[in-house]
């Protein structure tokens, strides 16, 4: 099985992505290098996905096209029901940041703002009032157990408080979805699985996470898994499924 899950199964959610036929191809000098070949994907609302392979397999591109951070060279790509691979520049930026919470293996805070200061930077761009940031930050905070450290500074905090203040920032603008680069890379084995447990109570929530990662510890912890080989989808299904054997 490979491609998009079945129709019939999963159209009671509403489509958060839709990817249909891309291909993504660089251009070395004169030489043509294709990365993604011809990937078709639906994700739906509430999934929790994980997309893995080896490196090389084409994980980081087909990241970096989700995220809106870069175009694909051939195909369609819907967000939200919304074709973006053709809008400018600016409204892109838009989505990005109002549309795709991003969660990096590096955290990417601000070292010299505090937790509650980092938490409200997407909401800045957005033109939230003061007094709202303040309040979302403070929930934020507060879901993922760091309530008490607002006027901290990520260098006060432990690597997975930061994951975890990593994670309130992508939620404050109340995303389509979370879009979580190798996020426990950085993190001992036992602040990996806080991490992970924190992603399955959103998931629980109704939270949109799709997860990139080449570790095949994770496979079983995912509501579905997208092997990637050779910048094709080699299969789309629940873990440790007929669906998932070569």
């Amino acid at each position: 099985m490979s491609g998009a899950p079945s129709e019939d199964k999963k159209s009671d959610k509403a489509e958060i992505v839709r990817l249909e036929n891309i291909e993504k191809t660089y251009i070395m000098g004169s030489v043509r290098v294709p990365v993604l070949k011809g990937i078709s994907l639906v994700i739906r609302q509430g999934e929790f996905v994980g997309i893995m392979g080896a490196s090389g397999s084409g994980k980081s591109t087909m990241l970096n096209l989700l995220g809106l951070l870069d175009k694909p060279s051939a195909g369609k790509y819907f967000l939200t029901e919304l074709e973006v691979e053709n809008l400018p520049d600016n409204r892109l930026a838009e989505l990005r940041n109002s549309c795709i919470g991003f969660i990096f293996q590096s955290f990417n805070l601000f070292p010299h703002l505090s937790v509650e200061e980092n938490i409200q930077v997407p909401l800045i761009y957005m033109g939230i009032p003061r007094r709202r940031r303040h309040e979302i930050a403070k929930d934020l905070a507060s879901k993922v157990g760091l309530g008490h450290r607002l006027k901290h500074r990520p260098t006060e905090l432990s690597g997975g408080e930061c994951q975890r203040i990593a994670v309130a920032r992508a939620l404050s603008t109340t995303p389509s979805f979370l879009l979580a680069d190798e996020p426990t890379g950085n993190l001992d084995a036992k602040t990996s699985a806080e991490i992970m447990k924190l992603f399955h109570e959103l998931h629980a929530k109704g939270v949109t996470i799709i997860m990139v990662t080449h570790n095949p510890e994770y496979e079983k912890v995912f509501e579905r898994v997208v092997h990637m080989r050779d910048g094709k989808v080699l299969s789309d299904g629940p873990p440790h499924s007929e669906a998932q054997k070569e």
